[in-house]
C-alpha cells in the first residue's frame, strides 16, 4: 500500500471506518446540500445517530456546513462533501460509490 499523500487522507480513512458514515457519504455523493434530518429519513436511521456521524465527518474535513435555516424554532443545517474529498483524479470517494 502506498503511503498517504496528506494527513487529510488519513482523516478520510477514519471517516470511512464506520458503515453509517459510508452510507451518509453515498447519499451525499449526488452533490445536493442535505441536512441530517433528510439523511435520517432517506437512510431510515435515528436522527441522533446520523447527526453524530455528520458532526464527525465535518470534524474530519470530509463534509462542510454550507448553510442553515430556521425550521419550527430549530436550526436545520445543510452539508456537502468538501472539494478536497471530491478532488478530481484522486478518487478519494470512489471506494464508497
Amino acid at each position: 500500500m502506498a503511503p498517504l499523500d496528506r494527513p487529510e487522507e488519513e482523516n478520510l480513512l477514519n471517516a470511512l471506518g464506520h458503515p453509517l458514515r459510508r452510507e451518509i457519504l453515498r447519499a451525499m455523493a449526488v452533490g445536493k446540500p442535505v441536512s441530517p434530518r433528510e439523511l435520517s429519513e432517506a437512510l431510515r436511521q435515528p436522527l441522533s445517530n446520523v447527526s453524530y456521524h455528520v458532526r464527525e465527518l465535518e470534524k474530519l474535513g470530509v463534509i462542510e456546513e454550507i448553510g442553515s435555516r430556521q425550521v419550527r424554532g430549530a436550526n436545520q443545517h445543510f452539508y456537502r462533501i468538501t472539494e478536497w474529498a471530491r478532488e478530481p483524479g484522486q478518487n478519494r470517494l470512489d471506494e464508497i460509490s
